[in-house]
């Protein structure tokens, strides 16, 4: 008996197929993106992704408690009256039993749980908490989990969520209120979702001493007229004041039977684009106004924003290399964290006075240094061969 419950509930994951497709989950969402193609017919292992997670590369079962939704999001899917939608839903014991096989069989390391919206957000985010619970209480399984935030869910809830989860998802979808309603008229912004990371951020401050989950969130990019500047101003605010371990952008693909179904999909070179100048903000502690925008408010597409910056910065003012402190050396085009690190102590035992001495301590594209920089006082030899 048990069995056939097992094999019926792996058959109905089969039937939701590829359900989060545009849903990035890891921490190299462009590479998932990639792996991750659409197919005619599906069985469960279509819904097992590989991605790269705070624990590292785990196949995860990447999935929904239901695709049926009572909201209309212009641009999703599962959007309530879109006829071409199958639409399934799973319990929590049904969910977690699936999840229980494939974990004991070897097949997942990892859980990304999301869901439509049925009934509200309340009861609905109570059913992913349940499953969470019985994966982590009743399954006693400790791996990775992330969870989807329902929009404009209780206090408690998300604090429950937090602690059952490694990551939890409270996606945005746009940078203003305006955009939003544009994209998702029955989501509020403030009170339903830029709440919900500021809540996150509270329990997680009130609470050090649990361990939480990190928050993230995502952008559907090029919709509704959104703008670079807007996403990455909005996408700054929230590293900084919520704290946020991540931030994704999901090009704008339009899909059949929706409002926007008539619309043009958004170049994946923007989405790439937005994740450059996102690392710069999180990682290299950029200000979103040091970003090179257009007078559009969009970057260029045909180079990345680090080295747009340093043309018009560099070129005529370049760095040198054995005086420059670290913040100075991330700026080089080509030169991140590890190759600044390498610089310095490089210097600290000899002179740096050509390109060869850059690529001998790591430097990967010395060629691409050049440019920018001084060496020992001097433009570097840009001839020189280096192989």
């Amino acid at each position: 008996m048990a069995g056939r419950l097992v094999s019926e509930t792996l058959t109905k994951l089969s039937q939701m197929g590829d359900v989060t497709l545009h849903e990035p989950a890891g921490d190299s969402p462009q590479a998932e993106r990639i792996r991750r193609t659409r197919k005619q017919e599906f069985n469960f292992s279509d819904c097992i992704a590989s991605l790269q997670t705070p624990r590292g590369p785990k196949p995860v079962l990447k999935t929904m408690m239901t695709t049926a939704c009572e909201r209309n999001c212009h641009y999703c899917v599962f959007r309530a009256g879109r006829a071409k939608t199958k639409r399934v839903t799973f319990s929590p014991d049904e969910m977690a039993g699936a999840f229980d096989t494939l974990q004991s069989a070897g097949k997942v390391d990892g859980l990304f749980l999301s869901s439509g919206i049925i009934k509200g957000s309340v009861t609905t985010q109570d059913k992913i908490i349940d499953t969470a619970d019985i994966i982590r209480n009743k399954q006693r399984y400790r791996g990775y989990i992330h969870l989807k935030i329902m929009p404009g869910i209780e206090y408690d809830q998300l604090y429950r969520s937090m602690q059952l989860a490694d990551r939890i998802s409270v996606n945005l979808e746009a940078p203003t209120s305006e955009r939003l309603h544009k994209l998702a008229p029955k989501k509020v912004f403030v009170e339903e979702l830029v709440q919900m990371l500021q809540w996150a951020q509270q329990i997680r401050a009130d609470n050090r001493h649990q361990k939480l989950a990190s928050s993230v969130t995502q952008f559907v990019v090029g919709a509704v007229g959104d703008t670079d500047l807007e996403l990455l101003s909005m996408s700054d605010k929230l590293y900084s004041q919520a704290k946020l371990a991540r931030v994704y952008y999901s090009a704008f693909s339009p899909a059949p039977g929706t409002p926007f179904e008539g619309l043009p999909p958004t170049e994946a070179i923007r989405e790439f684009r937005l994740y450059q100048s996102s690392f710069l903000l999180r990682d290299y502690r950029w200000d979103v106004e040091e970003l090179p925008f257009l007078q559009s408010g969009n970057l260029r597409t045909d180079v990345d924003p680090k080295q747009a910056w340093a043309d018009e910065h560099l070129l005529h003012q370049p760095i040198e290399i054995m005086q420059a402190e670290r913040e100075q050396l991330l700026r080089i085009p080509g030169v991140g964290p590890v190759g600044a690190d390498a610089i310095m102590r490089a210097r600290r035992r000899g002179r740096l006075s050509e390109l060869i001495h850059l690529k001998q301590i790591g430097i990967r594209a010395p060629r691409k240094v050049a440019n920018y920089v001084l060496l020992d006082g001097k433009r570097p030899a840009r001839q020189l061969k280096l192989f």
